[in-house]
């Protein structure tokens, strides 16, 4: 049962706190890495700030909902907001980029937990009917989020200290805390699940071994010496004890059948590209704006909103032209086309190119990112089956977020070794001393710390970090276009009606979700059945029905199947009826025999009545078994009752006099 309105206002206001935090701490830090770096030292580790949070709330991400529905949402949520706040005061408080990285992974444990948790929480609060309008809400914080989270994190830097980007979640997660604590209610009915930990724990770690040969390989070891090597063979070892795992598990995290299905494989690879272009720009694009450009970090903050705003639009825009359209196909081609064009262009970037260029080059980066990042979670809903479409669709989200794990890791390692590399040359072309090249390459990142060097070593420096993150864009590019070759086995296949909900902003910025189908699928029908969906759901269903019965008389009539012996005028009051047109209504039930009223105007549904309303319900509900055309709902007893409450509660819209005529169907 779902809390009254105003308490269901406060449970709301709590959980999008919840998930305004999460979603940030994926890209706040973007644009305090300079000057973190220039504070804690540690350039060729930088990535790892990033990183490590990715990495952390990757691996948790699909153990977190199954918790929930053994223990509990609540007390799931409440653990992971404990743990997701105190990474974020540790960070703050970090003397190192060793310590501020193990923070960050305490921080992305809870994050992970933080972002399903509160998706799944809306079902224990918000009737089916209104749960895809409740979901989109959190899909537009989730994107807003991903949106203002460089800026912010450059004005936060800039004005206070780069530190406070991790304080300022502090007072705003307890107040949540509190609010839920008062107002989030337990959720009474446990669900048994068989947790896939060792699946989860072998992921995590096959993620972290890869990261970290990526990391560590040609900067601080060469690629063939025996720690690296050792690593990579480690890895290889937890990647396969992982798919023998998952073999074996009865709930696994990734279920190997998946990938026989090759729209999914072929996503999965696109997911990747698309997570490994995404955060690998977000990450070194501020770089280049504060070192090279001089830009402030709220000035590298708003240079990168073009970025997000190619995104938007393209992902908006597609987004409407496959729903209408039902082809899909031609986005992720073109896409990633010009995600290759983007990358090579941001690849020529130097000292002398104008804010303004870099900032078209960024739009365009973004508008080929849109095109592709929301059509991946339609295109694998579109091919599975219903038993597979949660952890389908999390699984689209997974793969993005590992591609941003290992390409921001990549990326680093060879933005690293190209630095030292180019500081080396340049500095003996120089006739600079190696001590002071050695101490260039560690040390320096930080724009105020770049004030202070000589100008011949300034401009020397500026060379080649220039260079080093041109090669950063060209290998990006060289990746996006596997990406651009792998599109095309994507296959065209008619587009299920309930899939087209999956085009709503959250699936752009890839809102991690509930691994179990009812969720996603009572999350779809009820996009579908939002104020305009109902309408066409129920046009005509009286007729159908065989109810012959006026709009008025078919709402009141619903009404009264709800709430039996209801009083008229008190209906009439609640839902914003004339007293004429409920009595006109009345008045036809009545000579219908449908139903009995008394002295007080109380109405009761004669058996007559309830027929007619058990009529309408199974009409309703066959028009909604049609939108999960292909997923044979009767094979599956939670999508069948699924579809037997959505029917009860869907009921026809208040009857407005001036429409009274128009939707007598309804």
């Amino acid at each position: 049962m779902s809390p009254p309105r105003p308490r269901l206002a406060v449970v709301f206001t709590g959980l999008m706190l919840v998930m305004l935090m999460a979603a940030l701490d994926q890209t706040i830090v973007s644009t305090a890495l300079p000057t973190i770096v220039g504070d804690l030292g540690g350039l060729s580790h930088i990535s790892w700030v990033v990183t490590a949070y990715l990495l952390a709330s990757t691996a948790v991400t699909p153990v977190y909902g199954k918790l929930g529905d053994l223990y509990g949402r609540k007390i799931v949520l409440q653990v992971a907001l404990v743990m997701f706040l105190a990474g974020s005061a540790l960070c703050g408080v970090s003397e190192s980029l060793t310590e501020l990285i193990a923070f960050r992974a305490l921080q992305g444990l809870g994050g992970g937990g933080l972002m399903v948790s509160t998706m799944a929480a809306v079902g224990d609060v918000v009737p089916p009917r209104d749960r895809g309008r409740y979901q989109g809400v959190f899909g537009a914080v989730f994107g807003l989020a991903s949106v203002i989270g460089p800026l912010l994190g450059g004005f936060l830097t800039e004005d206070l200290t780069w530190r406070w980007i991790f304080y300022v979640n502090v007072p705003v997660g307890i107040a949540a805390f509190l609010v839920l604590a008062a107002t989030l209610p337990e959720r009474s009915e446990k669900t048994h699940h068989q947790v896939d930990y060792l699946g989860a724990t072998l992921l995590a770690a096959a993620l972290v071994g890869i990261v970290l040969v990526c990391t560590l390989g040609g900067v601080d070891y060469k690629w063939l010496s025996t720690p690296i090597v050792i690593l990579a063979l480690v890895s290889i070892a937890l990647v396969a004890a992982f798919m023998v795992a998952e073999r074996r598990a009865p709930e696994p995290v990734l279920p190997p059948r998946l990938f026989a299905n090759r729209v999914f494989s072929v996503t999965s690879a696109l997911s990747l590209v698309v997570g490994f272009a995404l955060f690998g720009s977000v990450t070194y694009l501020p770089l280049f704006l504060q070192v090279v450009n001089g830009s402030s970090p709220t000035g590298s903050g708003l240079q990168i909103l073009p970025l997000m705003a190619g995104l938007l639009i393209t992902s908006i825009s597609s987004g409407q032209i496959i729903s209408r359209t039902g082809r899909y196909r031609p986005f992720p081609i073109a896409g990633t086309l010009v995600m290759v064009v983007g990358l090579g262009l941001l690849s020529r970037m130097d000292a002398s190119t104008s804010r303004l260029l870099s900032s078209a080059y960024m739009f365009v980066l973004g508008l080929g990112l849109g095109m592709v990042m929301q059509v991946l979670v339609l295109v694998v809903q579109n091919a599975v089956d219903y038993k597979d479409l949660g952890v389908a669709t999390s699984g689209a989200t997974l793969f993005r977020s590992i591609g941003g794990s290992v390409g921001t890791a990549i990326l680093g390692s060879i933005f690293s070794s190209r630095l030292k590399a180019q500081l080396a040359a340049k500095g003996a072309a120089s006739k600079l001393p190696a001590n002071e090249v050695a101490k260039l390459s560690g040390a320096i990142g930080n724009p105020a710390s770049l004030k202070k060097l000589p100008a011949p070593v300034h401009k020397l420096y500026i060379a080649s970090f220039t260079t080093a993150l041109d090669r950063v864009f060209v290998v990006a590019a060289c990746v996006a276009a596997v990406a651009f070759l792998l599109s095309w086995l994507l296959q065209q296949r008619p587009l299920r009606e309930s899939v087209t909900a999956s085009t709503g902003i959250g699936e752009t910025f890839a809102v991690p979700k509930p691994v179990d189908s009812m969720s996603e699928m009572a999350r779809a029908l009820s996009v579908l059945v939002g104020r305009e969906g109902r309408r066409r759901l129920v046009e005509g269903i009286a007729a159908r029905a065989g109810v012959d019965l006026s709009a008025p008389g078919a709402w009141l009539l619903a009404r009264l199947s709800l709430e039996p012996d209801a009083n008229l005028e008190e209906l009439a009051a609640a839902y914003d009826v004339s007293i004429e047109t409920a009595d006109r209504a009345r008045d036809e039930l009545l000579e219908r025999h449908m139903v009995l009223g008394d002295d007080v105007g109380r109405l009761t549904l004669t058996t007559d009545g309830r027929e007619a309303a058990d009529k309408l319900v199974a009409e309703r509900r066959a028009s909604l078994a049609r939108l999960c055309e292909g997923w044979s709902p009767e094979q599956h007893d939670d999508l069948a009752k699924l579809l037997t409450r959505l029917a009860q509660e869907l009921q026809p819209d208040t009857p407005a006099e001036a429409t009274v005529g128009v939707v007598a169907d309804q």
